[in-house]
């Protein structure tokens, strides 16, 4: 460390302990509406912003086989700069799309998405890169994981010689020209588990996040009937015991999770409708597919068990569908999320909107906007995730670029889930000067904790705030990746504005923000 850094470092460290700090109820939860803007909405200090990065198939990321690990590594790059670029705060990229791994996994093969062969070494290890520059951008990273599915084709003796699969034939079930792993087979369940948590164990990502697939059907067409013969004694009928063995996967899968890892966050994206009501009087206002029924999976009694930290069902829907309406469904789900510690994200189907052959309600250029405005009025609602990230991209109708316009104005903070909220904020962090400078204005900020935080919420104000200001985002100018000494430079910044800087931590905890510096 040179001599000029570490001076810096300790005048940032004494000033760091004759700071007067603000108590950290100054971001205490933040009210959906209130004074202050001319629709009454306050930009809440945490928003979910996410987006998918599909692996399947090479549907995003990698764009096709075989691409060199520099094009690969730019590829992904390009990602992150499209996910700054809409203001997003998260990526969930799909590292285990079909039993295979985007890492040197010891219990299943490399994936064929990487280089066209599966069980091919890529040359490099894509998850250490994809966590690291992901942290780089200040972005968290959700590991996206498919449980059960194990090849998009149904011939065994196409997988990789050293698979899983071939050496347990027992384990899998072709159906519908695709492979599967038998959920019923306790050995399978302990295996799945144990693939993916060598990920949560060995690299530093965010979140385990699972898709909507479990069973895939529910009929005896899905053959599982040796399996439930062995394993089923004491249940009604096949789909109680499919139901119970995914239900034993979530709960498991939380244990571990939380056993392991504690502040990585778990959570699963199901389809958009648990059972509609003309089934169950405790289902939404629809008709259509039910995920209890057809794919075996209690979304509904994850919630409310509080099996999972977030759920964030697909209500790929318009407003006004009549068969599953956004407009029915997001309140039927704020409901099953009230009163638990579940976070309540929405999945949104950005892939529809002006798509060639979706109908006509799709091609409203302000149709996606009109789900986030709709959210506003449900504070269960934590924010929302974009399938996927080609269409979050390319934009049609500029459906995409219309809602940053409208609900991203401020940057926002990854959520906070509610059982890390009491564990130790990071320190406090010194401002040391805000000044002129060629461009905006210059801030110097200086961590102080034993280790540096991940993240910068820069606040700029017109006046010295008081202690209501850091509850929400309306003064939040920026979230920057931290550092240990840093400069950064706020374009819109200008003389007379008065700056504050609060450190958040992996887990989105933050601290009590620094003194104010006035820029001169």
């Amino acid at each position: 460390m040179s001599s000029p850094t570490r001076r810096s470092v300790l005048r940032g460290l004494a000033l760091a302990a004759a700071a007067t700090a603000l108590p950290l109820s100054a971001f205490s939860a933040t009210p959906a509406f209130a004074a202050g803007s001319p629709d009454g909405f306050v930009p809440p200090l945490r928003q979910m912003r996410g987006m998918w990065i599909a692996s399947v198939v090479n549907i995003n990321w990698p764009s096709k086989q075989g691409l060199t690990v520099d094009q690969q590594k730019a590829e992904y790059l390009a990602w992150l700069d499209l996910a700054q670029a809409r203001k997003l705060n998260s990526v969930f990229v799909q590292i285990r799309p079909t039993a295979d791994a985007f890492w040197p996994s010891p219990f299943e093969p490399w994936s064929e998405y990487l280089t066209g062969v599966q069980g091919q070494d890529p040359g490099y290890d894509p998850l250490a890169f994809l966590v690291e520059e992901t942290h780089r951008r200040g972005l968290a990273f959700h590991a996206w994981f498919n449980p059960y599915r194990v090849s998009m084709q149904p011939d065994p003796a196409k997988l990789h010689p050293e698979h899983p699969g071939r050496k347990h034939p027992d384990w899998i079930v072709s159906y519908g020209g695709k492979l599967y792993y038998n959920p019923g087979i306790p050995e399978v369940r302990a295996f799945v588990q144990d693939a993916m948590m060598d990920a949560v164990t060995r690299y530093d990502i965010d979140g385990l996040h699972f898709d909507d697939y479990f069973y895939p059907v529910n009929t005896t067409a899905f053959d599982d009937s040796a399996a439930f013969a062995k394993y089923g004694a004491g249940f009604p009928d096949l789909a109680s015991w499919r139901r119970n063995n995914v239900d034993l996967l979530v709960q498991e899968m939380q244990q571990r999770v939380r056993q392991a890892k504690p502040e990585v966050a778990w959570g699963i994206s199901p389809s958009g409708i648990w059972r509609n009501k003309s089934t169950d009087p405790l289902g939404s206002d629809t008709a259509g597919s039910q995920s209890y029924d057809n794919l075996h999976a209690d979304t509904r009694g994850w919630v409310r068990k509080g099996w999972l930290d977030y759920i964030a069902p697909q209500i790929y829907w318009y407003i006004g569908q009549s068969n599953a309406d956004y407009s029915k469904l997001v309140p039927w789900w704020s409901g099953v999320a009230a009163g638990t510690d579940v976070q309540l994200w929405i999945g949104q189907a950005a892939y529809k909107a002006g798509a060639a052959g979706q109908p006509a309600e799709w091609f409203r250029p302000d149709e996606l906007t009109n789900h986030l405005a709709l959210n506003r009025s449900h504070p269960e609602v934590g924010g929302d995730i974009w399938y996927n990230s080609q269409d979050v991209r390319e934009d049609r109708m500029g459906t995409v670029s219309t809602v940053v316009a409208d609900h991203y104005t401020r940057p926002a903070l990854a959520p906070l889930l509610p059982r890390l909220a009491d564990g130790r904020p990071p320190r406090r962090p010194v401002l040391a000067t805000a000044r002129r400078a060629a461009g905006g204005a210059e801030l110097h900020i200086v961590a102080t904790g034993p280790e540096a935080p991940f993240q910068f919420a820069v606040f700029r104000f017109d006046r010295e705030a008081g202690r209501g200001d850091f509850a929400d985002a309306r003064g939040l100018a920026a979230v920057v990746p931290a550092g240990r000494n840093i400069r950064w430079v706020d374009p819109e910044g200008r003389e007379g504005a008065h700056y504050y800087v609060a450190a958040v931590d992996r887990a989105g905890r933050i601290s009590e923000p620094s003194d104010g510096r006035r820029v001169r």
